[in-house]
């Protein structure tokens, strides 16, 4: 074992909670001193997108065939509404004095540390070079300016996060809730791309340190102490995916065709950037920069180094990555009627649920579960095979019997969770659609209420369920890859949320739960399994104390 992997498992075993403690945080919440969740940079050209809101006609059923989604053409007003739709504000709520943003893209309590840039390498709708979108104005902050066009006119967004963010409530844990909220950020772009007919490639052979020299996070002097962002991903936007007629079953998009169906991870044997990454980075070191991030607020009360050090030790590097796709299966029917647009707007975490809820119906169960399969187009960006399976407490289902089931993602891995979990569990197959297991019969509800930290949500839903990593063998591999299993998780999880909504139920992620006492009752020893993210689906409890107003009404007040 390396160092950085020796770090990273101490730091993930450092941040479990348990019944007896919970991982290390802030004694105390300033409330004063919350974080911006805005970022703006002071001294750049505002690029003002056009109002936003449009409705776009694709239904939400029809993204599981994105390709035969006409695409939209490249221009301001589509690059908004990706934005939008991936970043942008979903409604104002407000209790007495008390006003705050919910986005499209979910955030662990609601701090947003996630940060997304725009990067035009020439185009009709925008000057080249790299701008900040601010999810509150709705609008590009200019970071950088090329000082021509690039051979191809690419659009491509960047993620980066602001760990002190998460932290400032959090603490010590909060790494693991910057990575979950990429993992959503990754999904809300994929179902904002897919309703314009236009899909999403990761460009996951990128170091961290090209990702930061492309986006100006290596300017460590434009950013305040202790308020830096830590690059994520870039993702290249093919804009030409819509086609007609459909590719015939188990096709993809033309432009993603060169990823191929390899199989596995493989370790980079040339560390060559493909040329056009390296177009972008020379055109940034050499264009003109401008501005400074503003102060996410005055001081810092709490220190925690410890997330420094596992970030360092999960900077990823230059890497070869492996051309995997699985091959596309249909998908069991969604009855939803809306617009994928009208979905991923109303998306909302739910705060509590009805415990005395009708039965789901187990057609809305089975298509839930469904959605979140790798042969999916839910998750044709994802490049990599499968490293995180569903374990499934089931307490309001229409015919199925309460208790624990499972939903191995690969069938790959049926044997050797088989192996690891207890062996009174039967492991039954209960479906001929999807590779649903039933493991044990029984009331789960007080048991995983105090699993999720005591939480109703987790006991009082249709469902809930633990995310499972395949831990101990992804690490051996690269401490990198940390990252990636709570990236998948999100991804995961995000899919879950609009497959609620379009349901006509609601979800919520639970990030606090007791890491090992869930291993323990599912029989998991050592690193080789490890849950890194909870969730539950319901019918959501409204709160009538709350006023909702509409997500851009305050640009309408500016005009």
């Amino acid at each position: 074992m390396n160092k950085q992997i020796e770090t990273v498992i101490n730091y993930h075993n450092r941040t479990k909670h348990s019944l007896e403690r919970y991982a290390k945080g802030p004694e105390t919440l300033d409330w004063e001193d919350q974080p911006d969740q805005f970022r703006h940079f002071s001294g750049c050209e505002i690029i003002t997108l056009p109002t936003p809101g449009a409705e776009l006609e694709p239904l939400f059923a029809d993204l599981d065939k994105p390709e035969t989604i006409p695409a939209q053409p490249l221009t301001r007003i589509n690059v908004g509404l990706l934005l939008e739709l991936a970043f942008g504000l979903s409604a104002w709520k407000q209790f007495g004095p008390s006003r705050w943003a919910l986005r499209c893209n979910p955030s662990s309590g609601n701090l947003h540390p996630t940060e997304a840039y725009l990067i035009s390498t020439g185009a009709d709708y925008i000057a080249p070079g790299v701008y900040h979108y601010v999810s509150h104005d709705h609008s590009l902050e200019q970071r950088c300016r090329f000082s021509d066009n690039l051979i191809d006119s690419d659009l491509l967004i960047g993620l980066s996060s602001v760990h002190w963010r998460e932290a400032w409530k959090y603490g010590e844990r909060a790494y693991r809730y910057c990575q979950h909220d990429t993992g959503h950020a990754l999904g809300a772009l994929r179902y904002a791309a897919a309703t314009l007919g236009w899909s999403v490639e990761l460009q996951a052979d990128c170091s961290d340190e090209d990702i930061a020299r492309l986006l100006g996070l290596d300017r460590t002097d434009d950013f305040k102490k202790r308020e830096q962002e830590y690059p994520d991903i870039l993702c290249r936007i093919n804009t030409n995916c819509g086609i007609s007629p459909p590719l015939p079953s188990g096709e993809a998009c033309p432009e993603l065709s060169r990823r191929g169906r390899g199989e596995g991870f493989q370790k980079s044997t040339n560390h060559e950037r493909p040329q056009y990454i390296k177009d972008l980075i020379e055109a940034a070191q050499s264009g003109a920069w401008f501005g400074k991030a503003d102060s996410l607020r005055a001081y810092h009360l709490y220190n925690w180094p410890i997330i420094d050090e596992v970030a360092i030790a999960a900077t990823k590097p230059q890497t070869e990555e492996p051309a995997w796709q699985a091959v596309r299966q249909p998908l069991l029917t969604s009855r939803c009627t809306k617009t994928a647009t009208a979905i991923i707007r109303q998306r909302r975490s739910a705060q509590q649920f009805d415990g005395k809820m009708s039965p789901m119906p187990q057609a809305d169960f089975y298509r839930l579960l469904a959605a979140v399969l790798p042969t999916t187009a839910a998750f044709e960006l994802w490049p990599w095979p499968p490293k995180i399976h569903l374990f499934i407490f089931v307490h309001r289902v229409d015919g199925l019997a309460p208790g624990l089931y499972a939903l191995p993602r690969s069938p790959d891995a049926l044997p050797t969770l088989q192996a690891a979990t207890l062996a009174d569990f039967d492991w039954q197959p209960v479906s001929d659609d999807i590779p649903l297991y039933h493991l044990d019969t029984g009331d789960c509800r007080v048991v995983v209420k105090t699993l999720s930290c005591h939480q109703p949500i987790a006991s009082d839903s249709a469902f809930s369920l633990g995310m499972v990593a395949e831990f101990g063998a992804s690490l051996a591999v690269a401490p990198w890859l940390y990252r990636r299993l709570f990236w998948e998780c999100g991804l995961i999880g995000q899919t879950l949320y609009l497959e609620a909504e379009a349901a006509g139920v609601r979800g919520t992620g639970i990030g606090c739960y007791f890491d090992d006492s869930v291993h323990e009752l599912l029989g998991f020893k050592g690193n080789q399994f490890q849950s890194l993210y909870h969730f539950t689906v319901g019918k959501p409890l409204e709160d009538k104390r709350l006023e909702t107003f509409p997500a851009y009404g305050h640009l309408n007040d500016i005009d």
